[in-house]
C-alpha cells in the first residue's frame, strides 16, 4: 500500500509540473494568436491546450478555392443543418466565387458562435424568416418560392456547407458577422468594422468585439 502512495504522490507531482511548464509556455499564445483561436472557434479552450492547438500544422493546405478543387470532392451528405447551410449558399452566394461562397458561410458559423444569435446554423438562417423583409438572409423571407432549379450549382455549394462543417476550411472573414453585396451600402455598414472583400460581398463584424461575442 506505501508503495502505491508513493507511486500516486509521485505521479501527481510530476503531471502538476507538467501542466505549470504547459502554462507558462502559453504565456506567448497572446494577441493575433488569440484571434485566429477565436476565429477557428477555439475560444475559451484550456491554456494548457491552446498552444499546442495553435501550433498543429495547418489542417487547410489541401483546399483549393476553385470549381476544379469542388467538383473533385465527393458527393456531400449531412444533416438537417448541411441542408440548411447548402441551401442558403445556394440562394445567397451560388453565383459568387468559390472563395466568396466559403466567406458566406464562414459568417454563418461566425453567429452561429455568437451570443447575440442563435446556436445552431438553420436558428441562424432562419432567423426572422415569416417577418417580410425583416429576416436576416433575404431569400428566407421575400415571399419567392425556394426551388432549386440549378442543380449543378447545389452539388458545389453542397460541398463547400460539408467542407465548412467538418472544419476543414480556412478562415477568411476575420470573424465577421454581417455582409453585404457591393451593389448596395446598408446603414449598418458604417458603424460596423469591415474585416474583407470577396467576390460580389463585403464582409463586417461587431466594431467593439469579435464575432464569438
Amino acid at each position: 500500500m506505501r508503495r502505491l502512495v508513493k507511486a500516486l504522490l509521485a505521479w501527481s507531482m510530476l503531471a502538476g509540473t507538467q501542466l505549470a511548464a504547459a502554462d507558462a509556455e502559453n504565456t506567448s499564445v497572446t494577441g493575433e494568436a488569440l484571434r485566429n483561436a477565436e476565429n477557428r472557434g477555439l475560444r475559451g479552450v484550456p491554456s494548457t491546450r491552446l498552444a499546442a492547438l495553435l501550433t498543429e500544422p495547418d489542417r487547410n493546405t489541401d483546399i483549393s478555392f476553385s470549381r476544379s478543387w469542388i467538383d473533385a470532392q465527393p458527393k456531400a451528405l449531412g444533416d438537417a443543418h448541411w441542408r440548411c447551410l447548402s441551401e442558403a449558399l445556394y440562394f445567397e452566394a451560388r453565383g459568387e466565387t468559390v472563395k466568396g461562397q466559403f466567406a458566406v458561410a464562414e459568417v454563418i458559423m461566425n453567429r452561429v458562435r455568437s451570443a447575440r444569435f442563435p446556436d445552431n446554423v438553420c436558428g441562424v438562417i432562419n432567423q426572422g424568416t415569416g417577418r417580410k423583409y425583416q429576416c436576416q438572409f433575404t431569400y428566407t423571407c421575400d415571399g419567392a418560392p425556394e426551388t432549386i432549379r440549378e442543380q449543378r450549382a447545389f452539388e458545389r455549394v453542397s460541398k463547400v456547407a460539408r467542407t465548412v462543417l467538418d472544419g476543414r476550411a480556412p478562415a477568411l472573414t476575420e470573424g465577421a458577422t454581417h455582409y453585404h453585396t457591393t451593389a448596395v451600402r446598408p446603414r449598418w455598414s458604417r458603424v460596423y468594422t469591415k474585416t474583407a472583400a470577396i467576390g460580389v460581398h463585403v464582409f463586417y463584424r461587431h466594431t467593439f468585439r469579435t464575432a464569438s461575442n
